[in-house]
């Protein structure tokens, strides 16, 4: 997710995409307003496609379910707590059972909810002070899921600081070694980076290096951030080009530990390594890039979840409308 996000403000539907937006998306390859308006007509879901959005938890955490019902989501992200400390109160019980209840009242499965970590984390720092944190609040948050009754937790993986890459990657799975010892069954999932500094994760070797440190493979996984691989270097835009990278994943990694996707246009060129989300259609990846991602096959039945910055009138709802309008019959 972009690092400076507009953090917890709730994004609230307005108007279906407007003529003139599909008209303006229209201008690139490979997208024609015909085929747009066709896909839009009378669909709310497309078959195995779960598509949402990163929604606030201001008021209790179950608003998140309800903010996501208002954008006309089928899956989200959420945080888990407060952005900006180490420390955080411990969940309220009964919030945990609202939260559970909404999900189920509005046919939520816990699938298709993926929290994400907090900024402050860095499992791969090699200051004790700050991978010590990092690792007792990698258990919090696994912590939190499990009261939650939600399944995997995703995570930035962390940044060398002037140590070695190989170092690096050797703590953040030892982290989540440890965490997994301290609480079962939920997931870790790891994001792929853009590359920007000194993050690991930006390419997809690395990401199974972790992978091949963590003893229970079957509580890893990985969450793709289309923005954060376009800047990478991986050339999603080009004709064939999200085949081609998932193929890649394929063999690097193994599509059987991909667990998500972040759906996020990019402001920077493909390999510029910056993290800069731009709303879907509006950046250098293009919309041709994002019709291919929701009729990829190989991306059913997981949650694909938009972080964009939005804009008045392209907002979260009307985004997530536009993109289940390009998932063909």
């Amino acid at each position: 997710m972009e690092s400076h996000k507009r953090g917890e403000k709730r994004r609230k539907a307005r108007n279906p995409v407007k003529n003139e937006e599909i008209e303006e998306l229209d201008e690139r390859p490979g997208c024609s307003t015909e085929e747009v308006v066709r896909g839009k007509k009378g669909r709310t879901k497309a078959q195995k496609k779960y598509i949402g959005a990163h929604v606030s938890i201001a008021g209790g955490i179950w608003k998140a379910v309800e903010a996501s019902v208002d954008l006309g989501g089928h899956s989200f992200g959420l945080f888990l707590g407060s952005q900006r400390s180490w420390q955080r109160p411990a969940l309220d019980q009964s919030a945990a059972v609202k939260f559970q209840q909404a999900c189920s009242q509005h046919g939520f499965d816990p699938a298709h909810i993926l929290p994400h970590g907090s900024y402050l984390m860095n499992c791969g720092s090699p200051k004790e002070d700050i991978f010590d944190k990092s690792q007792d609040m990698l258990v919090d948050e696994l912590s939190r899921c499990s009261v939650l009754g939600l399944t995997q937790f995703n995570f930035h993986p962390g940044a060398t600081l002037g140590s070695s890459k190989e170092q690096c990657i050797e703590r953040i799975a030892q982290a989540i070694n440890h965490a997994h010892q301290q609480i079962p069954a939920v997931c870790t999932v790891l994001e792929n980076m853009s590359g920007q500094g000194s993050t690991v994760g930006g390419e997809f070797n690395e990401l199974k290096s972790i992978i091949d440190h963590v003893r229970d493979k079957s509580r890893v996984g990985v969450c793709l951030d289309t923005c954060h691989a376009f800047a990478a270097g991986y050339d999603i835009s080009s004709a064939g080009g999200v085949k081609s990278v998932l193929d890649e994943f394929d063999q690097v990694v193994g599509l059987h530990f991909l667990r998500a996707v972040h759906l996020n246009d990019s402001k920077g060129k493909l390999g510029c390594h910056l993290d800069r989300h731009e709303d879907i259609g509006r950046g250098q990846i293009g919309i041709a890039a994002f019709r291919n991602i929701v009729n990829e096959p190989r991306l059913d039945n997981i949650p694909l979840i938009l972080e964009t910055p939005g804009r008045p009138g392209f907002e979260y709802a009307e985004q997530i409308e536009l993109l289940y309008s390009l998932c063909e019959d």
